[in-house]
């Protein structure tokens, strides 16, 4: 049993924290407020008002409830953040402001909390974001560790022509944003405490200014996917199905790092459904490819960038095929089941 009426000096969540009353006010103000101070959400009012222009809007929402809530490269609150302004930007917008909800459960650490806000603001700020509005819950106790966060974020387009599936013409080149895998198994490393002689860290970043450059440059960009749940084969999948077209990949092109090749034998994964948090695809007319690997390749995000594949034909049995180094095929698939769980 505990009391529902913390002491005031307590350094944990308690069910308190989330009554409405006193001790919410003193979370919301010595916690998220000072984070998040913008003119919008210093109001403290029931919603934000926002000045946008008309037809120009771009909407999403993601919620994450990743653990470990601290992993190399980031943590649960700069992966909420990076998790929708990366929706967007495959949207071709780019991010203006965010809501976010937090669900924490009594026992979580106020002073790790403390780090995760500052770590969504940090990121925020980094893109010129503002975070308007949001949510506080507290859960009963069951282990004082798990904190959830549902973010929804609005862009303005950065394109005047769409980006998405039903704009991939045949003969389209798939370009990759750099070596894949990175965050399925730093989340697995730790998660498990195995420790490899390469440290494995998280991609987690923001893809905006990779997106931003590459319309600056007059690229074509016909549709983008980030490679989040499910890895690349996953994403290529869903393209491919919702676009109606067959895609072939070549597997020599894909990069995969030296650390995350070896852990990823060594438990047993392939890399090709491993998740990312700061990858992506696009599809490019094919002589717009090699100017865009030129933009990719300026960011540190970017500099294993590579032209994977093509756009073969329009189909009435849309699939993806990839290559080996022998030239045998292989058809991709959906993952099935529940290869990592918990990696967003």
């Amino acid at each position: 049993m505990t009391c529902p009426i913390p002491l005031e000096e307590t350094q944990i969540i308690t069910l308190a924290h989330g009554s409405g009353g006193r001790h919410t006010h003193r979370l919301i103000e010595e916690v998220f407020h000072p984070a998040f101070s913008n003119e919008h959400l210093d109001l403290m009012h029931d919603g934000a008002f926002l000045n946008l222009p008309k037809n120009q809007i771009v909407f999403t929402t993601d919620s994450f409830v990743v653990q470990p809530t601290f992993f190399p490269g980031g943590d649960i609150g700069k992966l909420a953040v990076t998790g929708t302004v990366n929706d967007l930007a495959m949207c071709g917008a780019k991010p203006c402001y965010l809501s976010c909800g937090f669900i924490i459960e009594e026992g979580f650490s106020i002073e790790e909390l403390k780090q995760i806000v500052d770590s969504m603001q940090k990121e925020a700020k980094i893109h010129s974001i503002q975070i308007v509005t949001g949510d506080t819950k507290v859960i009963e106790r069951q282990t004082g560790t798990n904190l959830f966060i549902n973010t929804s974020g609005i862009g303005i387009r950065m394109s005047n022509e769409p980006i998405h599936p039903l704009q991939i013409q045949e003969g389209d080149a798939i370009l990759l944003s750099g070596d894949i895998g990175r965050h399925g198994m730093a989340i697995m490393a730790i998660r498990e405490n195995l420790e490899f002689s390469t440290p494995l860290i998280s991609d987690c970043a923001s893809l905006v200014p990779l997106i931003e450059s590459l319309l600056e440059e007059n690229i074509v960009l016909h549709a983008m996917r980030d490679l989040t749940r499910g890895g690349l084969a996953t994403a290529i999948v869903e393209v491919a199905e919702t676009a109606k077209v067959d895609l072939l990949l070549e597997e020599e092109a894909i990069s995969v790092s030296e650390a995350v090749d070896s852990a990823c034998e060594i438990l047993g994964f392939d890399p090709l459904y491993v998740a990312n948090e700061g990858r992506f695809i696009a599809f490019v007319p094919e002589n717009h490819a090699e100017k865009a690997l030129e933009v990719l390749r300026k960011f540190p995000e970017g500099e294993n960038a590579s032209l994977i594949g093509s756009v073969k034909s329009k189909s009435e049995h849309p699939g993806a095929l990839i290559k080996n180094p022998f030239g045998a095929k292989r058809p991709l698939y959906r993952l099935v089941g529940d290869q990592l769980p918990r990696i967003c």
